[in-house]
């Protein structure tokens, strides 16, 4: 068990877990004709393959192009979760020459790759232009490896990208917005060469509970009834599901839990807005009034604040990991293989109990 203390302007975050070189070459393209969905006619953005829709997903392209503007540099949480899920690759003895960041947080993970995975080409996909062009700004600032690095605009819910050509996909904090999880995590898999790596992060259904909280209470004190302020979000069970169902081999989850502290109410939804983690349901209320804003403020503060007067703002972050099959992959026996009983196991060693 691990855990630390980052501090960053505005906030602090505490994390509780259950665990000079030559310029890349890099280019901004947009997304191409083929894809692994099955997809007839559109293209990815006027288009959904996913039948139940729950997230707005023009919206949260909008979302992202803001935060672009309003990225933190030092943002402690962050670069927390992109080094937790990159820092997978140092398990992995095999090597990655060709990876896929998809949204998110990839400006995190890009930083934090620092050789792992013997990366030789880069493919940065974001649905927001703005998000990849201070990708690509940031990268140009920096002194990373020489990687050569792609810039593509497409939509996790529509891969812009050929079957069995990458080794190895990483999701920082992007894929919770999908309307199909499912269906996105089952492109990957096919994205991916055979013994290929999938590696994502997603919030989990405890973050913001705290938010949730008061945003309840304050909105049945004012308008006598409640609308979802904050998305829903999948649960721990359900990740190996999600793995599973999509096919992939050798499936892996864990947790974990970060609690970072604001001055304020107001900090804390500027820190997601910068982020672009703000409510992007189809379903929401669009006007939020002063006072249930206000109240929310008050109760929040009231129930949760410290000593300090600081606010705390819990984050679950659930870490998945998957491999497209190979043979060289290990296997479970065959049902009814085995050839000792537990019985005669007992019987020899269940007697000095």
């Amino acid at each position: 068990m691990r855990g630390s203390l980052f501090y960053q302007t505005g906030c602090s975050l505490w994390r509780r877990q259950r665990r000079p070189k030559a310029k890349p070459h890099c280019r901004i393209i947009s997304s191409a004709s083929f894809s692994t969905a099955d997809h007839d006619e559109g293209d990815a953005f006027q288009s959904n393959p996913s039948k139940v829709k729950i997230f707005d997903r023009h919206l949260k392209r909008k979302q992202r192009d803001r935060a672009a503007w309003l990225l933190r540099p030092n943002d402690s949480f962050i670069h927390a979760v992109a080094e937790n899920l990159v820092d997978r690759l140092e398990d992995c003895k095999k090597t990655f020459p060709t990876a896929l960041c998809l949204g998110g947080s990839s400006q995190a993970v890009r930083q934090m790759l620092r050789g792992r995975g013997a990366i030789e080409k880069l493919i940065m996909m974001d649905t927001s232009y703005d998000m990849l062009k201070a990708c690509k700004s940031s990268q140009a600032d920096s002194s990373y490896e020489n990687i050569e690095t792609s810039y593509v605009v497409g939509d996790e819910e529509f891969l812009p990208i050929k079957e069995s050509s990458v080794d190895l996909i990483i999701s920082c904090l992007g894929l919770h917005w999908a309307n199909d999880l499912p269906g996105a995590m089952i492109q990957c898999k096919l994205a991916l060469k055979p013994d290929g790596l999938f590696l994502a992060s997603i919030l989990g259904g405890e973050t913001l509970k705290e938010l949730r909280i008061a945003c309840t209470v304050a909105q049945m004190e004012r308008e006598g009834g409640i609308s979802p302020r904050v998305s829903p979000l999948a649960q721990v069970r359900d990740a190996g599901n999600l793995l599973t169902r999509a096919g992939f081999s050798l499936p892996g989850v864990d947790v974990d839990e970060y609690v970072v502290r604001y001055k304020s109410a107001l900090d804390l939804i500027e820190h997601l807005r910068a982020m672009g983690e703000t409510n992007a349901l189809l379903q929401r209320s669009n006007i939020l009034k002063r006072e249930t804003a206000l109240a929310t403020a008050a109760i929040y503060d009231s129930m949760f604040a410290a000593e300090d007067g600081t606010i705390p703002a819990t984050f679950q972050v659930i870490y998945m990991t998957g491999w497209r099959e190979h043979p060289s992959q290990q296997k479970a026996k065959r049902r009814g293989s085995a050839t000792i009983s537990f019985n005669d196991i007992q019987k020899q060693f269940g007697n000095g109990g």
